[in-house]
């Protein structure tokens, strides 16, 4: 079937290029007045003779009125105007008149609909970049977000959970042998009349039956996370109300984001009854900070430790500033606690770079990297991967990357500087490509929001575009 061919602006547009009047431009055609302005008005389409005709005046290729200019253009309006919201759908035929009758205007609407889409994405990116300046983002977070930056802004150290867990840890007697999980089960039956209950709970860790004062336990977890998961009922029915007393000082903007951190506070309450500050400290200073130690001396997992390495902040005896992450093997960040200035991504993957990716093909070992930031701060970062067993084959079992570290000023104290020039060069890492500072990165997926990009026609680089101001 062959489509009637209108091609009025492109005529008319001929006939403006050669500064022809309507009259003059009709006699070189051989065509009436009349029918050449109903041609330009697209009132009509033109046969075969006026094609050729039109081809051989203006001295133009046969391409040059080819319809599948105007079905190509007609196919971009159709995805525009649905991108756009709106009650009902334009009709094709108004889409297709659109285009043959005003495709200068079509290309308009078209260009400022691409502009549209690449001022929301530019959006969506800079929030992602100005997100990670929690002071100027906490009114739009989401509840995760905005209890993280609660504890951040208190550098990862709440003082009267920590104070109060360390003497009821005194109280319990975790500092005396013994394993912490039969001592916090004593604890419970005893002082708290709950008993405790072992059974295979599938994906659920921990359970209590208010009615029955029963506190079920996963049995197919290792000793350390029962003690944990013990602990945080014992700390959540001691210190209710320094938690409640927390909560109410945050001021948080939700309420997902209240019963997020209620939870957050009992896990560092719980994490800091199995681990008392002080001990802990000291322990952790005498072993140069060494968490395969450390997890042995306090009956505690690798992350257990980790994690409350980066707590260590307490006025007057502060440990070594240091942070803890945790990934999973995609790269996604679910645990990040820092008192140190290194930042993490918020949302999308960290850098490349970093050393946690590489520990995903090193399991059960730890690699250690001298790692710089664009802003020139200097880091010790050590990375181990880890795997949290299912117990069961029909279940997948959990597989995660530990990341911590220190500023290098403070790496001596760490075991792992062991045998490192920490004055040599530096693994230029970043927080993500999307916000990172740095030119020249082989490693860069995209470019950074804030910045203009070039794409040179003659030249190939690893990087396939180079960045301006």
């Amino acid at each position: 079937m062959r489509y009637k061919l209108f091609v009025g602006p492109k005529v008319r547009a001929l006939r403006a290029r050669h500064g022809w009047r309507l009259e003059s431009c009709a006699r070189r055609l051989g065509i009436s007045v009349s029918y050449l302005s109903q041609i330009e008005a697209n009132q009509r389409p033109v046969t075969d003779r006026v094609l050729m005709g039109l081809i051989e005046t203006f001295g133009v290729p046969a391409s040059t009125f080819e319809a599948d200019d105007d079905q190509r253009l007609i196919a971009d309006l159709r995805e525009a105007v649905a991108d756009v919201a709106g009650d009902d759908p334009i009709p094709l035929s108004e889409l297709r008149q659109v285009a043959q009758q005003s495709p200068a205007l079509a290309r308009r609407f078209l260009d400022l609909h691409r502009a549209n889409h690449r001022l929301g994405e530019r959006l969506k990116l800079t929030e992602e970049a100005v997100s990670l300046d929690e002071a100027t983002a906490a009114s739009s977070l989401l509840p995760y977000e905005e209890v993280r930056d609660f504890f951040h802004f208190k550098d990862n150290y709440v003082d009267s959970l920590d104070h109060a867990a360390e003497d009821l840890a005194q109280e319990i007697g975790l500092d005396a042998s013994g394993s912490p999980d039969m001592l916090m089960e004593m604890y419970l039956r005893e002082r708290l009349g709950v008993r405790v209950r072992y059974a295979a709970l599938g994906d659920v860790m921990r359970r209590y039956d208010p009615a029955t004062h029963e506190l079920w336990i996963n049995a197919s977890q290792p000793a350390a996370t029962r003690a944990f998961q013990m602990a945080f009922h014992v700390t959540v029915a001691n210190l209710s109300d320094l938690i409640e007393h927390e909560l109410g000082q945050a001021r948080f903007k939700s309420r997902e984001a209240v019963d997020v951190c209620r939870v957050g506070l009992g896990n560092y309450a719980a994490g800091a009854l199995l681990t008392p500050y002080r001990r802990f400290s000291a322990s952790a200073r005498e072993l140069r900070h060494d968490v395969e130690q450390l997890a042995a001396l306090f009956g505690a997992s690798l992350e257990q430790v980790c994690h409350r390495l980066s707590t260590l902040q307490r006025p007057g005896q502060r440990g070594v500033p240091m942070y803890f992450v945790r990934l999973d093997y995609a790269g996604n960040i679910t645990k990040r606690h820092s008192a140190t200035r290194f930042r993490f991504a918020r949302f999308g993957g960290a850098c490349p770079l970093w050393n946690v990716h590489d520990a995903v093909a090193s399991p059960d070992r730890f690699l250690v990297q001298v790692a710089a930031m664009p802003d020139n701060v200097r880091y010790l970062c050590v990375a181990r991967a880890v795997v949290k067993r299912s117990e069961s084959y029909l279940t997948p079992d959990r597989r995660y990357v530990l990341g911590f570290g220190c500023e290098i000023e403070h790496a001596h104290e760490l075991v792992y500087s062991e045998g490192l020039d920490l004055k040599g060069p530096a693994a230029p890492i970043g927080t993500s490509c999307r916000i990172c500072e740095r030119d020249n990165c082989a490693q860069r997926a995209f470019p950074p929001v804030d910045r203009r990009l070039s794409v040179p026609q003659h030249e190939r680089r690893t990087v396939p575009f180079r960045l301006g101001p």
